[in-house]
């Protein structure tokens, strides 16, 4: 004969507890379901708006292009024809020269960050101030750009509107750079230290290969973020009607062109600032693209 089964007192048994696990699996049910149609209300939701923007974008871009887009300068206002070959030029000229000038400091603040000053005072600090930065607002880096270089050269000009995007565009390789550092495991710096290699040759020869595509994409997704800012532009490099490549000048911008257009009441500057807008909102949207392809390739 089988032994009774021990009952501790209080306990639940039998019919009682199987009907408490069915109203705790209901609810679990129940909370589950709402937390799921919650989470996709809120992506309904934002893509709504940002399918919204792109087909408005779309819609309205397209209508604007032509060859004099890219072969004329900007037109006097309530005047046909012109182009933004200006803006455009202007605008590859300042996010190269800020990616050239911003794509090495972030890098090697990043390295040192990452494999020279984990527990320093200095990193430390340094961490701290890079977090503000990511998260100021890009007008507040144009006005310090405009009282530190502008004010003192009398004048706007390319060269303060590049500083100002390679002051935006360092954050974002520093974060991005570290983070990629760090992914690389602990196993391979002790090897090469075994081998006797030297620091600095490990980090070129080893964590930084190991890790250059995702600073790749730091760096494309940074000169995303930059190409499109206006706020800075209009307090450094402002703009300019006439094609020209004189940084010591102000500069003509995509960003500023669009805003002073699509503000006037001329319907040829509106309809250019629309081609604008979906030129820039293309070359973003291939540099994410081509971002994540380097990035899932590797």
């Amino acid at each position: 004969m089988s032994e009774p089964m021990l009952k501790i007192p209080g306990a639940i048994y039998g019919p009682e507890l199987e009907r408490m696990r069915g109203k705790l699996q209901s609810r679990r049910r129940v909370t589950n379901a709402i937390a799921l149609t919650a989470s996709l209300g809120a992506m309904a939701f934002g893509l709504l708006w940002l399918v919204w923007i792109l087909y408005t974008t779309l819609s309205l871009g397209v209508g604007g292009l032509s060859v004099q887009l890219f072969t004329q300068s900007t037109p006097p206002p309530n005047t046909d024809g012109g182009g933004l070959a200006n803006a455009i030029v202007g605008s590859l000229e300042l996010v190269a020269l800020a990616t050239f000038v911003g794509t090495p400091i972030g890098i090697l603040a990043g390295v040192y960050l990452a494999e020279y000053g984990q527990k320093g005072w200095l990193a430390s600090i340094t961490r701290f101030i890079n977090d503000i930065l990511l998260s100021a607002p890009s007008i507040v880096v144009g006005l310090f750009v405009y009282a530190l270089v502008v004010a003192k050269m009398g004048h706007f000009s390319g060269w303060a509107g590049a500083i100002s995007l390679a002051l935006l565009e360092i954050p974002i390789v520093i974060r991005t750079t570290e983070n990629m550092l760090k992914l690389v495991p602990n196993a391979l710096r002790e090897a090469a230290f075994a081998l006797g290699t030297p620091k600095w040759k490990m980090v070129l020869s080893i964590t930084l290969k190991a890790s250059i595509a995702g600073i790749v994409t730091g760096v494309l997704l940074a000169v995303a973020r930059i190409a499109g800012e206006t706020a800075p532009l209009l307090f450094t490099a402002l703009s300019n009607q006439f094609f020209s490549m004189d940084m010591n000048q102000p500069m003509a911008n995509l960003p500023v062109t669009i805003y002073k257009f699509a503000m006037s009441p001329f319907s040829q500057w509106q309809l250019l600032a629309w081609a604008g807008v979906f030129l820039i909102t293309l070359g973003v949207l291939g540099l994410n693209i081509l971002a994540r392809t380097i990035f899932s390739k590797k």
